[in-house]
């Protein structure tokens, strides 16, 4: 109606404009003179004329405010509720408001603390869905879970350059949230095929469960910690085994009660407090072996360091001096310590004598590249382990750091493993520890 009003005054306009040149003069032609005398009236006449085409214009303006006041009023006045994304009935698409950044931060945290933990009990369950059906039949749930690490590695990436203060922080957030969106997609679909498997067979579940449950028992029973790094796990895995213990007789009742979803969770449940369990009982076997490992290699890493730095004797200056200088009480402290015949950690003295001797190697003793190796790969597996028993408790800082460590190579990967682990056993303390 508006615009049909405003055509209507632009067409009046013009019309009232055109008169007076479609006028037709009949009169006949006169002298010069008395054309010059009457050119004054024809000057007041062309001002008058220009009197109805701004009445036009007036009545059109007039018009177009009368509807649109017509339309706000109308609109106003309707019951009818707006569209999902409008200001009001009618309207275009309001523009949606981005979400605050503390909000995004938060998201995405929480988006990389659940993706993990569903992939680690993915993971889980696909250990004991492959004793029952065999590793063919896990392929494709093998590939599930890789893809959906490689989507969660990427998450970490990002958030890790996020929290180096890369720019374009609200891009960098969501794609940690699509990353972390796209992995758990693949982790439910993959679940979903991975249940409905295990479903046709029940009975073989819970006897798989209750072998490896079995197997844990006496392996924890001949378990002795050795080392800070162990302490209190044989007493967590003792924990974890009753709680097994309890689930798995739900599980025989709630099956004998013909409640088999009631059975599948209490499996569930019992196979979680089973991985949690030999997680702990396999770190410590495996502490115990690297620090074993160590100790043959501290003679060895002392005589090649002595050799990499036997060339930088002569005459150092300035920072090397000063470094050699260091490395020199650090190595006169290690063969202190190591023939002091009192008890001492094998694996912190070689990461001494790796850390001290770092900055002036060469590259030339392959003896300190082989213990710069077993340094970071048990602190890399320390880290895992602390992740994966407390993963109820621990934040996705430590989880960011980890998934770093993997990426990295001996000195920096051991660095970046400890700081994970020191991260995440103070999630533990702030949140303590949910079996």
């Amino acid at each position: 109606m508006r615009v049909a009003h405003a055509l209507l005054g632009v067409v009046a306009g013009v019309v009232w404009l055109m008169l007076p040149w479609m006028t037709i003069n009949d009169d006949a032609p006169v002298a010069a003179a008395r054309v010059s005398a009457a050119a004054p009236e024809s000057d007041g006449s062309s001002a008058a004329d220009l009197v109805l085409p701004v009445a036009a214009l007036a009545v059109v303006v007039a018009l177009a405010a009368y509807g649109s006041l017509r339309r706000i009023r109308r609109t106003r006045g309707r019951t009818t509720p707006p569209a999902p994304g409008t200001t009001h009935v009618g309207a275009y698409a309001s523009p949606a408001a981005p979400p605050p950044l503390a909000d995004l931060d938060d998201r995405s945290r929480t988006a990389l603390v659940e993706a993990d933990n569903h992939l680690r009990a993915f993971r889980d369950e696909l250990s004991f869905a492959g004793a029952e059906s065999g590793p063919d039949a896990m392929a494709p749930f093998v590939r599930a879970a890789e893809a959906a690490e490689a989507e969660l590695a990427a998450a970490c990436a990002i958030r890790r350059r996020y929290d180096e203060g890369v720019p374009e922080e609200a891009a960098a957030l969501a794609g940690v949230v699509g990353r972390c969106e796209e992995a758990e997609r693949r982790l439910t679909a993959g679940e979903a095929d991975l249940r409905g498997l295990r479903e046709r067979d029940p009975a073989g579940a819970l006897a798989a469960a209750e072998a490896r449950f079995r197997e844990l028992t006496a392996r924890t029973g001949g378990t002795v910690p050795v080392g800070d790094s162990v302490t209190g796990y044989v007493e967590l895995a003792k924990d974890s085994l009753v709680s097994a213990t309890v689930h798995l007789n739900q599980t025989h009742q709630a099956t004998a009660a013909e409640r088999p979803d009631e059975a599948a969770l209490h499996l569930r449940a019992a196979e979680t407090a089973i991985s949690r369990a030999d997680v702990l009982v396999t770190a410590v076997a495996r502490v115990d072996t690297a620090r074993a490992e160590a100790a043959r290699l501290v003679p060895s890493a002392l005589t090649g360091a002595e050799a990499e730095l036997a060339p930088l004797r002569d005459g150092p200056e300035g920072e090397a001096y000063a470094r050699l200088q260091h490395a020199d009480a650090v190595l006169t402290a290690v063969r202190q310590e190591t023939t002091s015949g009192q008890p001492y950690d094998p694996l912190g003295v070689l990461r001494r004598i790796v850390r001290a001797t770092a900055p002036l190697a060469t590259g030339r003793s392959g003896v300190l590249t082989a213990a710069a190796r077993l340094v970071a790969r048990e602190s890399l597996a320390g880290a895992e382990d602390c992740v994966a028993v407390h993963r109820e408790a621990v934040g996705a800082a430590p989880r960011v750091l980890l998934a770093e460590a993997r990426r990295a190579d001996d000195l920096p990967q051991d660095t970046l493993a400890r700081e994970a682990r020191d991260l995440a056993e103070r999630d533990v303390r702030l949140r303590g520890h949910t079996d």
